[in-house]
């Protein structure tokens, strides 16, 4: 239980640092990759399925990026994390994030 709350509040953290911006800057769309790769690399960790792993970072993906097409391809970068086998945030980074 401890273990799911500091995740939660960890990753809630890092992303509302950038929820205040106007637009989808590439900083925004990149940080937004990362914080994406460790709440997938956490949730996994903790023995999320991956269907509440996909509802609860869409959720932050959409609560964060501004523009549609932006969206889109998180999610889809999303989608691949995901389905990917590792649970290293920074293996996740690099191959969904570069």
């Amino acid at each position: 239980m401890k273990k799911t709350l500091l995740a939660a509040v960890t990753i809630s953290v890092a992303a509302f640092a950038y929820a205040n911006s106007s637009s989808d800057s590439s900083a925004l769309v990149s940080q937004q990759c990362k914080i994406s790769a460790e709440a997938v690399s956490t949730l996994k960790g903790l023995q999320y399925g991956n269907t509440s792993i996909r509802k609860d970072v869409t959720n932050l993906i959409d609560r964060h990026l501004k523009t549609q097409e932006n969206r889109d391809l998180a999610h889809k970068k999303l989608n691949l994390m995901v389905d990917d086998k590792s649970t290293d945030a920074g293996v996740l980074e690099v191959k969904y994030c570069s």
